[in-house]
């Protein structure tokens, strides 16, 4: 697909504006080379971004990193979104959001706050974020937050170490005054994969937790939206990854590489096209990268022929890549995968490894 009138225009975009974090998440998807400070592109090529994606349909911005907070531009450009009619969602750690720049990113008319949350217990979330004190900060945030009338999510990763108090996970959010909380089964891309024997739970326990999210949206329906992203390695299908592969969203890397998603580097064949040489609309419509698995014609069997096809769109390209070494297979986490089994033995086995030790996502880390 290239010609311009068969692709929708985009809708969402989420700006990677940094790798730089002051913490250390062993599931963070972000890449594990990550892109060192001086690659960052800086404000005036990020405005140029943002007044390009507004007029290229882009409808909300996700602004994310790393932590977005440590970038001292970042109330010029969420001032800048407003302006030219994006709708922000500013997607943080709490750490190193201090009261005066919470207030400037109020006064530019940020639109949505979006807090992780790393578990419902202090000393369990503190080790995992890899921060002593992060998850009394980050209580302190949501709290402004609420005060100051924005729209508050909590976003909550669930793995071994927190996966007994994913409905605790549902209230607190509740507690913290937040309209939605996403509960997100680990996905295991970049440091989520380089940890994921040390994440991954077993079957056993990824139902109970499910059972426990599902009944809760009941039990808590008009009061909070549970968003819930299920488990890959312990489901019969696929999710439709990104809604589709080049479909709806792009992400923007801190130095300015488009991907249709955020581990889409990891396919070695494809060649990602920069903001710094030319518009987002170029590269929505015209990558080689964003066409070369849009649509259904890339696909091979079962795909081609599945009635899920245009439900899974075959599921994700990163994990087809890492499970089965071809981006173009069917994602294994589908029971009609010939490789399916596979995966459950994979599951199974880390989840009984007793791996413990997270390698921390760091700048400059080693694996």
């Amino acid at each position: 697909m290239s010609a311009r009138t068969d692709i929708p225009a985009p809708a969402g975009m989420l700006a990677e504006l940094t790798h730089r974090c002051p913490l250390g998440c062993p599931y963070c998807s972000n890449p594990v080379a990550l892109e060192k400070p001086a690659s960052e592109l800086d404000t005036a090529t990020w405005k140029r971004v943002f007044s390009e994606a507004a007029k290229a349909g882009v409808l909300h911005v996700h602004l994310s990193g790393g932590e977005p907070c440590v970038r001292t531009d970042i109330a010029d450009l969420t001032a800048h979104c407003a302006d030219v009619g994006l709708y922000t969602n500013l997607i943080t750690s709490g750490v190193g959001l201090n009261r005066r720049l919470f207030d400037a990113l109020v006064a530019a008319r940020l639109d949505h706050l979006q807090l992780s949350i790393q578990d419902a217990e202090a000393a369990s979330a503190d080790r995992i974020a890899g921060y002593d004190g992060a998850f009394a900060r980050k209580k302190e945030i949501a709290r402004w937050t609420v005060e100051a009338g924005l729209p508050l999510t909590i976003n909550a990763v669930m793995h071994r170490a927190n996966i007994a108090r994913a409905a605790r996970m549902v209230e607190l959010a509740i507690e913290l005054g937040a309209r939605r909380v996403e509960v997100a089964h680990a996905q295991y891309y970049g440091w989520g994969l380089v940890n994921r024997a040390a994440l991954m739970p077993s079957r056993a326990e990824t139902e109970i937790a499910v059972a426990a999210v599902e009944a809760l949206r009941k039990t808590h329906e008009g009061v909070i939206v549970i968003d819930h992203v299920v488990p890959d390695y312990h489901a019969r299908y696929p999710k439709a990854c990104m809604s589709g592969w080049a479909r709806r969203t792009f992400n923007v890397t801190p130095s300015g590489k488009v991907l249709p998603c955020h581990a889409a580097e990891t396919i070695p064949h494809l060649d990602f096209w920069n903001v710094r040489e030319r518009s987002v609309a170029d590269i929505w419509y015209e990558s080689p990268a964003f066409n070369a698995y849009r649509g259904l014609d890339w696909m091979k069997e079962p795909c081609r022929s599945c009635e899920r096809r245009e439900i899974d769109f075959g599921g994700c390209r990163c994990q087809a890549l890492a499970l089965t070494g071809d981006a173009r297979n069917t994602d294994p986490i589908c029971e009609k995968s010939p490789l399916h089994a596979g995966v459950g033995a994979l599951a199974a086995h880390d989840a009984a490894s007793g791996a413990l030790d997270y390698r921390y996502r760091r700048l400059g880390a080693k694996t």
